[in-house]
C-alpha cells in the first residue's frame, strides 16, 4: 500500500523513529529548565520507572509531525533532494521542546537554542557545498530573526521600559533563521504575531478562565513555534496571500462600518 508513492511500512518505520525520539525530547524538557544533564544514567532508570512526565504526548506530536512531513517531502533519490526532510525531521522535535517548555516554564533554554543553531551550522554547511547562494539564504535568515526580534527587545525596553521580548526569543528566532532563511523567517514572525493577537483577542474575552490576575503572561515562544511549523507544511506565498486576503476583509468591514 502506497501514499504520496511512498509504502506504508516506511511510515511506520519513522512513526517507531518518532517514538523513541518523542520519548527522548520528554526527558529532554524536564531537564533543559533544571539546567541539568540530559546524558546520564537517570535516563534509563526514570525510564523504567516511568518517571517521565509528558512521554505519550510528546511520542504522539513527534510521530504525527513525522508522518505528515514524509508525506509532504517524499522520499527522493538522491540525498541533497533529502536534505528537506531531513532538517525538518531533526527540527521539528526541538520545536515542540521549545514549545512545552516555553509555556510551562516561560523560558527557552540556552542550551536548546545553542543546539537548533549548532545543528542549523551543520546543515547550512551541507547545503552550501552543494549551492551557495542557499547557504546563504540560511545566513541572512539567521540575521533577519535576530534583528527582528532584537530591534523589538530594544524598542520596547525604550518606550515601555521593560522587556517587549525575552533574549531566549530573540536567540532562538536567529537559530531557525538558518533552517528556514530570510523570507521565510520573516514569514514566520508576521504568522507569530498574527496567531499571538488571535489568541490574546479570546484570552481578552475569557480572562477569568485562562488567567488568575493581572500579572499572568502568555510566553511568546510557542506562538514563534506555531508560525515555524505551519510554514514547514504551506508555502510562503499562500501564507501572504492567506494573510493579506485577512487584512483585506477586516479593512473592508472597518470601512463598511464607518460609512
Amino acid at each position: 500500500m502506497y501514499f504520496n508513492n511512498i509504502h506504508i511500512m516506511m511510515y511506520l518505520g519513522l512513526a517507531a523513529i518518532g517514538c523513541i525520539v518523542g520519548k527522548f525530547m520528554a526527558w529532554c524538557n524536564l531537564r533543559l529548565p533544571q539546567e541539568k544533564p540530559i546524558f546520564s544514567k537517570e535516563y534509563f532508570k526514570e525510564n523504567k520507572a516511568g518517571n517521565i512526565k509528558g512521554t505519550y504526548i510528546m511520542m504522539l506530536a513527534i510521530v504525527c509531525v513525522y508522518v505528515a512531513l514524509l508525506y509532504k517531502y517524499g522520499i527522493n533519490q538522491t540525498f541533497v533532494k533529502n536534505l528537506d526532510l531531513i532538517k525538518f525531521l531533526v527540527l521539528t522535535p526541538m520545536l515542540i521542546s521549545s514549545f512545552v517548555i516555553d509555556y510551562k516554564h516561560r523560558i527557552l533554554p540556552n542550551r536548546l537554542n545553542m543546539t537548533i543553531f549548532e545543528v542549523g551550522i551543520i546543515f547550512t554547511f551541507v547545503y552550501g557545498i552543494n549551492n551557495l547562494n542557499i547557504a546563504k539564504d540560511m545566513l541572512l535568515g539567521m540575521i533577519t530573526g535576530a534583528a527582528i526580534f532584537g530591534a523589538i527587545t530594544l524598542l520596547g525596553g525604550l518606550i515601555a521600559g521593560k522587556e517587549a521580548m525575552g533574549l531566549g526569543d530573540v536567540k532562538f528566532m536567529a537559530a531557525i533563521g538558518l533552517f528556514f532563511g530570510m523570507s521565510s523567517i520573516a514569514e514566520i514572525s508576521l504568522l507569530s504575531f498574527f496567531i499571538a493577537s488571535v489568541f490574546a483577542i479570546v484570552i481578552l474575552i475569557v480572562r477569568g478562565v485562562f488567567l488568575k490576575s493581572e500579572d499572568e503572561y502568555i510566553p511568546f515562544g510557542p506562538f514563534l513555534v506555531a508560525g515555524a511549523i505551519v510554514c514547514i507544511f504551506i508555502p510562503g506565498n499562500t501564507i501572504f496571500t492567506m494573510f493579506m486576503g485577512i487584512c483585506a476583509g477586516i479593512s473592508d468591514k472597518i470601512l463598511s462600518l464607518v460609512k
